[in-house]
């Protein structure tokens, strides 16, 4: 389907990374590619708490998604051996997805934060993005990317709040930051 695959970022403090993502896998979708998301510090037990992953199921077969996480936000200050674990499991999944020659698009949805947390190693992470297949298109999103990525993607977005109206105290919502 691409002739050639290239790498794209979205980061950002703003709100939209995942979303941007998931409107990229919608338009592949559209065109008959075989889409998979892997989602970084996103639990399997959410698979029905996440409006994305709901509607995934009525996109198969071109559409996949798979969870590596627990049922929490994960900062500095809270990460344990499970994190890193999960963390762990779902870049091996990643690795041979990558390689497989299955895909068109593979979405890393939150796959810098891991990185940025020293959960994956970015060494790691570099070596598998120069080593992709050719016509394979990568996205990586989640705040906070590693500069070396930066320099080695094709496209960045870095997305920045303006104005959010968390800081008046609105909650996240069903349907809208989930």
């Amino acid at each position: 389907m691409l002739e050639h695959g290239y790498i794209q970022i979205y980061t950002g403090d703003g709100k939209g990374k995942t979303t941007a993502s998931l409107g990229l896998a919608l338009r592949a979708i559209g065109h008959g590619w075989k889409v998979l998301i892997i989602q970084f510090t996103k639990g399997e037990h959410n698979i029905n708490y996440y409006g994305e992953i709901i509607s995934a199921s009525k996109l198969m077969p071109n559409l996949e998604v798979a969870q590596f996480g627990l049922d929490r936000v994960i900062y500095s200050h809270n990460i344990n051996i499970e994190d890193y674990k999960e963390s762990r499991r779902g870049w091996q999944f990643a690795k041979e997805a990558i390689d497989s020659g299955k895909y068109q698009l593979v979405i890393l949805d939150e796959l810098n934060i891991c990185i940025d947390l020293g959960m994956i190693k970015i060494s790691e992470v570099k070596e598998t993005l120069k080593n992709k297949p050719q016509n394979l298109e990568i996205v990586l999103t989640g705040r906070r990317a590693h500069p070396e990525l930066i320099a080695m993607a094709h496209l960045v977005t870095e997305m920045q709040p303006v104005k959010h109206y968390f800081d008046m105290g609105v909650r996240a919502r069903q349907g809208i930051e989930y």
